[in-house]
């Protein structure tokens, strides 16, 4: 008998407001509550990161949920620091972006993304999306502790 899945530490790195409702409304689906974290731009995800300043009691999370796109530190320069990071870097980061472009997808690869997801324009999908990226998270993949 499998154990059953529990909850992990999600931090969403993203700083369109609909885009964070639709993946909290995607996330609160699943009978495990994982515990999602939300900061909004790049420096605010290495603070959280590192547990720097205001972030210095925060959880360690367990996956990133990193949009490429951000104000004040790019979301490409965010990966790249979290890999850099013996600390960070086996902490899995899915790329979750609007960006269809191949120079993206290439990048990100090459920044050690652990996988590159393009966000669907349709709610229905984008919540689909979400979903299965959790499911596989939390009850496929086993996660460094």
């Amino acid at each position: 008998m499998s154990e059953a899945p529990h909850p992990i530490e999600i931090l969403l790195v993203e700083d369109d407001p609909g885009d964070v409702l639709l993946t909290v409304e995607a996330l609160e689906h699943n009978k495990v509550r994982n515990a999602l974290h939300v900061v909004n731009d790049g420096e605010q995800a290495m603070a959280f990161l590192r547990q720097e300043g205001e972030y210095a009691d925060v959880p360690r999370p367990d996956l990133v949920l990193l949009d490429l796109n951000l104000p004040r530190k790019d979301g490409r320069e965010v990966l790249g620091e979290i890999k850099a990071d013996p600390g960070l870097r086996p902490i899995p980061v899915v790329v979750l972006t609007t960006s269809e472009a191949e120079e993206d997808i290439l990048r990100s690869y090459h920044l050690h993304a652990n996988a590159y997801v393009t966000k669907p324009v349709d709610f229905d999908q984008f919540i689909s999306v979400v979903r299965r990226i959790d499911d596989f998270f939390v009850t496929v993949v086993k996660l460094p502790r």
